[in-house]
C-alpha cells in the first residue's frame, strides 16, 4: 500500500541505523540518512526512474542511486542484509526504546549481554546499568520512560501511514459497481496520532464482491479472516484492516458507531436510553415498537437524540456531548481556513528543495502567506551564516507578491540553548518577520531548566512561536519533563504563539496539551515543518489535532488575515 517513495526511504534509514549500531563511519550514516529523507520527500514516483533520474533527487549520488534500482527490481537490498546479519537482533530490539541510541544499546549488549527490553528492564531493577561509562540513575529514569512509551505504542503506526493506506483501500472498494458509499472510520477518522487497525465501510446491498476484492489489492499480505459481514486482512506494512459492508440505509449509523470512540458511543447510548430509544450500528429504534427512527446518514442519528452533528475529531468523551445539548459545540478550524505557514524550510539549511520550488508549491494550495523559516547557526550542521540568511532574505523580498498575491514572510527557525539563550541578538532578529524559537537539543536537562529554556524564550520580544514546544518524535524521542502550564502561562503572558507542528511523527503539541494550553488563553500556529514541497500537505494533520484539542479559527494566528497577524507579530513592541 505504501508508496515506492516511502519503501526505499524505509530500507536506506533502516540501513543507516544499522552501519551508525555498528560503529560504522558517520559520513556514510549521514549519507544515507540524507538519501532516506530525499527520497520520502520527492515529490516524483522513485520507481518511475532510471539512475540519472535519481540522481537528480538531492543527496542521491551514484552509489545510492544503484543500491536503489536494485531494490526496486529485486525487492533486497544485499548491504541490508549484511548488515543486519552483523547486529544481534537484540541490539536492533533496544534501539525501539525511544530515548535509547543505538552506541548505548551497542554497549548494553556488549557489557550486559541484554539483548532485550525484559532483560533491560530487569538490569535496571538491579542497578546494573550504573557502573557503565555514560550511564546513571537519570539514564536508567529515561531508559524505563521510554520503554513504557514503546509498551504504550504497542504494534500502533502514524496517522500518516494509516491514511495512506485507508484512502489507497477507498479509492479501490468505491470504484466497484454498487458501491453506495465509502467511508473511513474507528481512530483514524477521530485522527488520534496513532492508530491501531483501520475501520473501512461501505455501503452496499452485495457485500460478496467488496469482501473478495480487499483481499485481492496488491497491498494485502495476509487474509486474517473472510466472511459476510466482515472481512480484516493484514497489509505488507503490519497494518491490520477490517472492511464491514452496511445496507445503504444503516450507512449513518453504522459509521457513527464504528468512528466511536468507546466512550462517545456510551454517552449516546445512554442519552438513547433516557429519550426511549436504543441506539445501534444499524439506526435508531423506539426501543417499545422497534420502529426504526434514524439511520441514514449521521446527522439523523444525532438529531434524533437531540444534538447536532459532532466532528469526529470532538468524540473522545470530553465533554462533547454536554456541550452539544447546550448548543455550545466549538466551531472548529478546518484546512481551509489556515491562510499560511509560518514554518518551513528550504535546501538553505535541512530541506530538501530549493526556495522557488516551495513559494510555487505554497501558492499552488491558495495561501495568501507563507513563512520561509530556515535554520539559524546554532544547529551548526546546518552550517547557517548571518551573510546567507541575509542573501535569503533580498531573495524572498524579490519573490513577494510574484505568485497570485502570496505575500513572503522571512523568518527563521532559532534554537533555543540549553541556557535559554537564541542564536542571534536581538538586533539581528529584528529584521526578521517572524521567529519560531524551538528546543533541539539537550532534552534530558532537569524540569527546572527546561522550564527555564522555554519561558525565556516565550519572554524574548522577537519570538513569536514555539515550535514544537515537548519535542516529542512519536514512537522514538518522549516529550521533555518541563512544567508546561508554567510555559502555556508564559506564552499567553508574552503573546507568543505555540505551535501545533503538522509533521506526522511530531503533532506537537499534542490534543491532550492542546486542550490545557487553551485554558490559558493561548494562540496557536498550525505549521507543516515542511523540509520538502510534499510535506506542505502535512497540514491536515496538524488541523486534525488541532480540532482535537477543541481549536476554533480564532485560536490559530494563522487562520487571520496579514494585517491581524503582522500585528500580533510586533508582541506589543
Amino acid at each position: 500500500m505504501a508508496r515506492a517513495n516511502d519503501d526505499v526511504a524505509a530500507v536506506l534509514q533502516e540501513y543507516a541505523d544499522l552501519v551508525a549500531i555498528s560503529g560504522g563511519d558517520a559520513f556514510r550514516v549521514r549519507s544515507y540518512e540524507k538519501a532516506a529523507r530525499a527520497i520520502g520527500g520527492y515529490p516524483a514516483d522513485v520507481a518511475r526512474l532510471d539512475a540519472k533520474g535519481l540522481q537528480e533527487i538531492p543527496n542521491v549520488g551514484k552509489s545510492i542511486a544503484e543500491k536503489v534500482l536494485a531494490y526496486l527490481g529485486t525487492g533486497r537490498l544485499p548491504a541490508l542484509d549484511e548488515a543486519r546479519a552483523a547486529i544481534p537482533a537484540g541490539v536492533r530490539e533496544l534501539t525501539r526504546i525511544p530515548g535509547l541510541g543505538p552506541r548505548k544499546a551497542l554497549v548494553l549488549h556488549d557489557e550486559l549481554g541484554i539483548s532485550s527490553v525484559q532483560q533491560l528492564r530487569d538490569a535496571i531493577d538491579a542497578e546494573k546499568l550504573r557502573d557503565l561509562k555514560g550511564f546513571g540513575e537519570r539514564t536508567e529514569e529515561n531508559i524505563l520512560h521510554g520503554i513504557a512509551l514503546l509498551e504504550q505504542s504497542g504494534d500502533r503506526i502514524l496517522l500518516s501511514t494509516a491514511t495512506d493506506v485507508a484512502e489507497r483501500i477507498l479509492a479501490e472498494l468505491s470504484q466497484l459497481p454498487g458501491c453506495r458509499d465509502s467511508a473511513y472510520a474507528g481512530s483514524l477518522r477521530r485522527m488520534r496520532d496513532t492508530i491501531g487497525d483501520v475501520d473501512v465501510l461501505v455501503a452496499a446491498e452485495r457485500p460478496a464482491r467488496f469482501m473478495t476484492a480487499l483481499t485481492r489489492l496488491p497491498g494485502t499480505a495476509e487474509v486474517i479472516a473472510h466472511g459476510d459481514k466482515k472481512t480484516s486482512v493484514r497489509t505488507e506494512s503490519g497494518l491490520q484492516v477490517d472492511l464491514r459492508v452496511l445496507p445503504p440505509g444503516s450507512f449513518g449509523a453504522g459509521l457513527q458507531y464504528f468512528t466511536g470512540s468507546k466512550a462517545h458511543n456510551i454517552r449516546t447510548r445512554e442519552l438513547a436510553v433516557r429519550n426511549g430509544l436504543k441506539l445501534s450500528e444499524y439506526g435508531i429504534f423506539d426501543a417499545e415498537s422497534g420502529d426504526v427512527l434514524a439511520s441514514e446518514t449521521e446527522e439523523e442519528v444525532y438529531a434524533r437524540l437531540g444534538l447536532p452533528w459532532i466532528p469526529p475529531t470532538l468524540r473522545e468523551d470530553r465533554g462533547e456531548v454536554a456541550a452539544g445539548l447546550r448548543g455550545e459545540l466549538p466551531e472548529l478550524v478546518t484546512e481551509e481556513d489556515v491562510r499560511g505557514d509560518l514554518h518551513t524550510h528550504t535546501d538553505l539549511t535541512d530541506g530538501l528543495a530549493p526556495l522557488e520550488d516551495m513559494v510555487a508549491a505554497a501558492a499552488d494550495r491558495g495561501y495568501a502567506y507563507y513563512a520561509v523559516t530556515d535554520h539559524a547557526p546554532n544547529l551548526a550542521m546546518q552550517r547557517m551564516t548571518d551573510e546567507k540568511m541575509l542573501a535569503q532574505r533580498e531573495q524572498v523580498r524579490a519573490l513577494d507578491r510574484k505568485h497570485h498575491g502570496m505575500r513572503l514572510l522571512h523568518g527563521t527557525e532559532l534554537n533555543i540553548g540549553p541556557d535559554g539563550s537564541l542564536d542571534w541578538p536581538d538586533d539581528f532578529l529584528a529584521g526578521f518577520d517572524l521567529c519560531v524559537a524551538s528546543v533541539h537539543s539537550h532534552f534530558t536537562q532537569s524540569r527546572t531548566d527546561l522550564t527555564h529554556r522555554l519561558v525565556r524564550a516565550c519572554e524574548n520580544p522577537y519570538v513569536n512561536v514555539i515550535g514544537h514546544p515537548t519535542t516529542r518524535r512519536i514512537g522514538s524521542r518522549p516529550p521533555v519533563d518541563a512544567d508546561l502550564d508554567a510555559v502555556f502561562e508564559a506564552a499567553a503572558r508574552t503573546g507568543t504563539a505555540l505551535e501545533v507542528n503538522a509533521h506526522p511523527e511530531r503533532l506537537d503539541l499534542c490534543d491532550e496539551d492542546i486542550l490545557r494550553a487553551r485554558e490559558y488563553g493561548v494562540k496557536f500556529a498550525i505549521d507543516s515543518d515542511a523540509h520538502a514541497t510534499t510535506h506542505l500537505a502535512y497540514l491536515r494533520y496538524g488541523v486534525g489535532t488541532a480540532q482535537r484539542g477543541w481549536l476554533t479559527p480564532d485560536d490559530v494566528v494563522n487562520t487571520w488575515p496579514l494585517t491581524k497577524l503582522r500585528r500580533f507579530l510586533r508582541k506589543g513592541r
